[in-house]
């Protein structure tokens, strides 16, 4: 079942572990979570038993069959949640996209999307993952009528984003880390980069580099003016609600399309 069914069902939960992958600038606590379920050995001492020849078509185990059938009721019933919507573009993406103001950089199948935009001289770049949506010690429903309130509004739950302006007419990177909530965004540190591409790389190289850089205060450290007077820097460049709106909505309709297609590749695959 999809990890955005525990809005759908809190008695349906399922939670996805593990830490986000990092992007330009996003400064994250990773916490390493033990996810491996013991499996039971038996030992044979007597010797290795052969594949016969006439071995099922449907895998060589025998779980192979019950897992297939699991894994068909679930793409089941997704494709039918799916069914009235499947050639249409949702009412919320179309109204972001007549704005004009935002490109939208999807590749299906990777768990990372990009809007950008221009704005005079400088270029913008918003990035977040649907890999960040669902940790379990992000968010959790506390009660029924939560999980309801995150199914109808998907904004109720947080995502993360990092933001980076570059400019044409000189070096640097401004990079602000933020959490998406609730229809607005809360800024939790801005850094700077004096070399763009340090700044601004997407490689396991610049992001070791980066982590013995100074990267600046958190937001809520800095004098309430200055913190004032960021945020209408960043509302003028389009960081509003719209977006912080946009982003949870977006990434929960992605996470839904990766899922069923995930559902289909690994069923195939069990049948092989």
């Amino acid at each position: 079942m999809s990890p955005m069914n525990i809005l759908r069902n809190a008695t349906r939960a399922v939670s996805r572990g593990g830490p986000a992958r990092l992007v330009a600038g996003m400064r994250v606590s990773v916490v390493t979570k033990s996810l491996a379920r013991p499996v039971a050995s038996n030992v044979c001492t007597m010797g290795v038993r052969a594949f016969s020849g006439s071995a099922s078509r449907l895998g060589s185990g025998t779980s192979d069959v019950s897992l297939s059938a699991k894994l068909q009721e679930e793409l089941k019933y997704e494709q039918e949640a799916l069914v009235e919507t499947a050639n249409e573009t949702p009412e919320f993406l179309k109204s972001f996209l007549e704005q004009g103001v935002w490109s939208i950089d999807d590749i299906r199948g990777n768990d990372e999307v990009t809007l950008s935009r221009k704005f005079g001289d400088e270029s913008i770049r918003v990035m977040f993952s649907i890999a960040d949506m669902q940790s379990e010690d992000e968010f959790e429903p506390e009660n029924e009528a939560d999980a309801e309130d995150a199914e109808t509004n998907p904004a109720a739950y947080p995502i993360r984003a990092s933001l980076s302006i570059t400019k044409s007419t000189g070096q640097g990177a401004l990079n602000v880390d933020m959490l998406c909530q609730e229809g607005s965004f809360v800024i939790e540190n801005i850094s700077f980069y004096e070399d763009t591409r340090l700044g601004t790389e997407l490689t396991a190289d610049a992001d070791w580099k980066r982590r013995g850089l100074y990267i600046g205060p958190q937001f809520d450290t800095l004098d309430v003016a200055v913190q004032d007077e960021f945020e209408r820097y960043l509302q003028e460049r389009g960081i509003n609600e719209t977006v912080a709106t946009f982003i949870p909505e977006y990434a929960a309709h992605k996470e839904q399309q990766e899922y069923v297609k995930w559902l289909g590749k690994v069923k195939n695959f069990i049948d092989l």
